[in-house]
């Protein structure tokens, strides 16, 4: 479930995580919409990846080119981020 700063994931134990949303994007190529998002609890600052749909249900991703694709904006969103 996603709302305007947060998504809510269920981790392997069954708990309800609240996870900040760094930001989101749309592909042509693959037709669908993705939310990058980190653990605010976490140290390690790991970064996350999910597509998303209409509904703010998370999807799996498939494909190592949609991962591929997927870390591309990633970086170039880290160097923007350093930039500033």
């Amino acid at each position: 479930m996603l709302d305007s700063n947060s998504l809510y994931v269920t981790d392997e134990n069954g708990n309800e995580k609240r996870m900040t949303i760094l930001f989101t994007f749309e592909s042509e190529d693959y037709q669908r919409k993705y939310v990058v998002f980190e653990d605010p609890d976490a140290e390690d600052g790991e970064v996350f990846a999910s597509a998303y749909d209409d509904a703010g249900n998370l999807l799996p991703i498939d494909s190592d080119e949609e991962w591929a694709m997927i870390e591309e904006v990633i970086g170039a969103f880290v160097e923007d981020e350093e930039a500033e």
